[in-house]
C-alpha cells in the first residue's frame, strides 16, 4: 500500500464514497472500450498544406468512412464535397454562401450527413470523451444530435426539428464548423510526429500551430528540429545553419512573416560584401514561391553565401573547443590555399569552384570580422526575441524527446548508432561512455539542460546532434556541406550512412534494439523516419518489425520517392500504412484540394484491441487499484469520507 499521506491527498479529489465508486465504475468501463486510433507522421519538412490536409482528412480515412456510409445514397461529387467540407469548413462554407441558391436546404442536409459521419468516427469513445472534444458553444446541440436515436419516429421528428431550428436561427455555419472539427479530432485519437518538422518546405510555423491545437500529440526530435532548438538555446552555429538552409530553399516567409526574424542586416551585409559576385554556387532552390517576403534571387544568393561563410567559421570555432567530437576533418577553411584557389581534403588537393572570400583572413580563417560579429549577435537577438518561435520551441520541449515507447512501439527519428559488426556504438560524454538506450537517455537530458540551464557544453552539443557521426538524429559519417558548396568532385560529397541502416533489414538486429528498450520483440515494432524510402523500396523492414515512414512529403524528395509520404495508422483492428500522392491544392482547375491515398493493412490484430491493452489501460488499472484501496479505507474508518 502506498504511503498514508498519498491517500489523504487522493481523498481531496474523491472526497466521498459515491465519488470513489463512480470513478471506479467509469474507469473499469473505459477499459472495455476499443483502443483509440494512433497516427504516425514523419519528416514533414515545412510542407504545411500537405500535412494539414492529411491531418484533417485522417490520411484518407474520413473519405473512406464517407464512401462506406453514402456510396449507395449520394453522388460521388457530393461525397467528395462532403470530405472537402470536413477538411476545410471555413473555405467551403464561404463558397456555398456565394454560389448555393438553396442554402437552407443544403445546410439541413449537410448537418444530417455530418452527424452520421461523426457518429461513426466517435463510436469507439465514451460519451464523456466525445463531449470534452466538442465546441462548448454548441455542446448541447451536438450532444443531442449525436445521441438521439433517429430510428424511433418520435425521436426522428425531434432530430429534424432540431436541425430546422438551427438553420432558422442562422447558426448552421458555426455548427457545421464545430461538427467538422469534432470529426477531425475523433478520427485521430493520438498523434505521433517522428521528427523533422522544420526546413526545406515553406511554413513549418503553420504546422506547429496546427499541432498545438491537438489534444494528444508527441514529437520525437529530428536533426532539423534540434537545429532550430539549438539556435534558440544560443548556439550560433545552429543559428547560421538554420539561416543557410532556409535561404537555400527560398524559405523567407517562415523566417520573416512566420517568426519575425529581421534579415535586413544580413541582406545589407551580403550586398556590401559581394557586390559584383554572382554567387553562382549559392543560387537558392525555389520549390515554393514566397507569398509575403519575395527576395530577388541574386540577393538571396549573396545572403546564402554570406551565411555559409559565417557558418563554416563558427563550426571551426566550436570544433576547436571540442576536440572530443573527433570532427577535425570538418575544419576546411584552414586547408584552403588562397593563392592557388585550391583546398586540401583527405590529403588530396582540389580546385575550388568559388575563390572570392573577402571576409576570410588566411592567417586566421575562423575569426569573424567585426561586421560579422555584429551581424551574428544581432541575428541571434532577433531569433531569441521571437515570441511565436519561442512558443513553438517550448512545445517541442514539453511534448518531445529523443524517443518514445508507447503501446509496444518504439519511436525515434534517426537511428541507434551501431558499429560495422552490429554492436551498439559508444559515445563519450562527460568522461562516461554511453550506448543504446543509455545514450539516448543521456542526450535527452543534455538537450533539456541546454534550454533550461544554458549549460555551455550542452548548448554546443546541440550542433553535434545535428551532424555528428555518432548522433542518433543524424545517422551519417559526416555532413559534406562545404564540399557541396565549393568542390566539383562528387565523391567528396558522399555521406556514408551509419551501419544501423545496413542492419535494420535484419530481424535479429531489430529484436536486439527492442530488447535494449525493454520491449517484447514478439509484439513490438520500431517506427523510424529520417531516410526517405526510395521509389520501389519497401518501407516495411525486418519481417514487419520496423516501419520507415519518411516517404517524401517534402517536395525536395519526391523525385527519389515517387510518392508524397506515408502515414502509419494503428487502430483497434489493424496496423495500416497509407501511401500518399502529391498534394493538389484547390485552384481554378481543381476546385477541391486533393491528396489521393491508398491504405494497406500490414498487420492484423489477433482480436480487437481495447483500452485495457494499451499503456493508458495500465494507468487506469493503477488508478483503479488506488481508488479501491481508498474506498476500503473509507469503509473501514481509516479515513473519514466527506459529506
Amino acid at each position: 500500500m502506498k504511503d498514508f499521506s498519498y491517500y489523504q491527498l487522493l481523498s481531496e479529489q474523491y472526497p466521498t464514497i459515491e465519488a470513489v465508486s463512480s470513478a471506479i465504475v467509469s474507469m473499469t468501463a473505459t477499459l472495455c472500450m476499443p483502443k483509440g486510433t494512433e497516427y504516425y507522421f514523419s519528416d514533414l519538412h515545412g510542407e504545411h498544406e500537405a500535412f494539414i490536409h492529411l491531418l484533417r482528412s485522417g490520411s484518407g480515412v474520413i473519405r473512406d468512412k464517407i464512401e462506406a456510409l453514402f456510396s449507395h445514397s449520394i453522388l460521388e461529387a457530393d461525397r467528395a464535397e462532403l470530405a472537402a467540407l470536413i477538411c476545410y469548413p471555413t473555405a467551403m462554407l464561404a463558397s456555398k454562401r456565394r454560389n448555393c441558391s438553396r442554402l437552407a436546404e443544403w445546410s439541413e442536409l449537410t448537418i444530417g450527413r455530418l452527424v452520421l459521419v461523426c457518429r461513426d468516427v466517435s463510436a469507439k469513445y465514451t460519451r464523456s470523451r466525445v463531449h470534452k472534444a466538442m465546441d462548448p458553444n454548441y455542446a448541447f446541440i451536438l450532444d443531442e444530435l449525436l445521441q438521439t436515436d433517429d430510428t424511433d419516429p418520435d425521436k426522428r421528428r425531434y432530430f429534424r426539428g432540431l436541425i430546422e431550428s438551427v438553420v432558422k436561427s442562422q447558426i448552421s455555419d458555426p455548427l457545421i464548423t464545430a461538427l467538422c472539427h469534432l470529426i477531425q479530432q475523433m478520427t485521430v485519437d493520438h498523434l505521433h510526429i517522428i521528427g523533422d518538422i522544420f526546413d526545406r518546405g515553406p511554413r513549418a510555423d503553420m504546422i506547429l500551430d496546427e499541432l498545438m491545437k491537438y489534444h494528444d500529440v508527441d514529437v520525437q526530435w529530428g536533426n532539423h528540429d534540434i537545429n532550430w532548438m539549438g539556435a534558440m538555446c544560443g548556439n550560433r552555429v545552429c543559428l547560421f545553419n538554420v539561416l543557410k538552409i532556409a535561404i537555400s530553399y527560398n524559405s523567407f516567409d517562415v523566417l520573416e512573416d512566420g517568426y519575425g526574424i529581421n534579415l535586413r542586416p544580413l541582406s545589407m551585409f551580403a550586398a556590401e560584401t559581394y557586390p559584383d559576385d554572382p554567387c553562382t554556387r549559392f543560387q537558392p532552390h525555389v520549390l515554393d514561391e514566397n507569398k509575403y517576403d519575395p527576395v530577388d534571387p541574386r540577393l538571396a544568393a549573396k545572403m546564402h553565401k554570406a551565411a555559409a561563410v559565417i557558418l563554416f567559421k563558427l563550426e571551426g570555432q566550436l570544433l576547436q573547443r571540442h576536440p572530443e567530437y573527433a570532427m577535425q576533418d570538418r575544419m576546411l577553411l584552414d586547408k584552403i590555399n588562397f593563392s592557388k584557389g585550391t583546398v586540401t581534403i583527405g590529403g588530396a588537393e582540389h580546385p575550388m569552384l568559388d575563390t572570392n572570400f573577402p571576409t576570410i583572413d588566411p592567417a586566421d580563417p575562423y575569426r569573424l570580422s567585426p561586421e560579422e560579429e555584429t551581424l551574428v549577435e544581432n541575428t541571434l537577438a532577433s531569433f531569441q526575441h521571437s515570441t511565436r518561435l519561442r512558443r513553438h520551441i517550448d512545445f517541442l520541449y514539453t511534448h518531445g524527446g529523443m524517443y518514445k515507447i508507447i503501446n509496444n512501439n518504439l519511436l525515434y527519428h534517426g537511428c541507434i548508432p551501431m558499429t560495422l559488426d552490429g554492436q551498439f556504438d559508444t559515445f563519450t560524454l562527460g568522461g562516461n561512455r554511453f550506448s543504446g538506450k543509455a545514450l539516448l537517455d543521456c542526450l535527452d537530458q543534455r538537450v533539456r539542460q541546454a534550454y533550461y540551464t544554458g549549460d555551455s557544453d550542452s548548448v554546443d552539443l546541440m550542433w553535434y546532434l545535428w551532424c555528428g557521426a555518432k548522433s542518433p538524429l543524424f545517422g551519417k559519417d559526416r555532413m559534406t556541406t562545404f564540399e557541396r558548396c565549393f568542390v566539383a568532385d562528387k565523391s567528396l560529397q558522399s555521406e556514408p550512412m551509419n551501419p544501423y541502416y545496413h542492419c535494420y533489414e535484419d530481424p535479429a538486429q531489430c529484436i536486439k534494439i527492442l530488447e535494449e528498450f525493454g520491449l517484447d520483440p514478439n509484439h513490438a515494432h520500431i517506427v523510424n523516419g529520417h531516410v526517405p524510402v526510395k521509389n520501389g523500396e519497401n518501407p516495411i523492414k525486418a519481417g514487419g518489425r520496423l516501419f520507415v515512414i519518411d516517404g517524401g512529403i517534402s517536395k525536395a524528395y519526391q523525385s527519389k520517392t515517387g510518392i508524397a509520404g506515408y502515414t502509419l495508422i494503428f487502430n483497434s483492428h489493424n496496423i495500416e500504412l497509407a501511401e500518399h500522392m502529391p498534394f493538389q491544392p484547390a485552384d481554378d482547375t481543381h476546385p477541391l484540394a486533393e491528396m489521393r491515398s491508398s491504405v494497406h493493412i500490414v498487420e492484423r490484430m489477433p482480436r480487437r484491441l481495447t483500452v485495457a491493452d494499451t499503456d493508458a489501460g495500465d494507468i487506469f488499472r493503477s488508478k483503479i487499484e488506488d481508488l479501491e484501496q481508498l474506498l476500503a479505507m473509507y469503509r473501514d474508518g481509516v479515513l473519514r469520507a466527506h459529506l
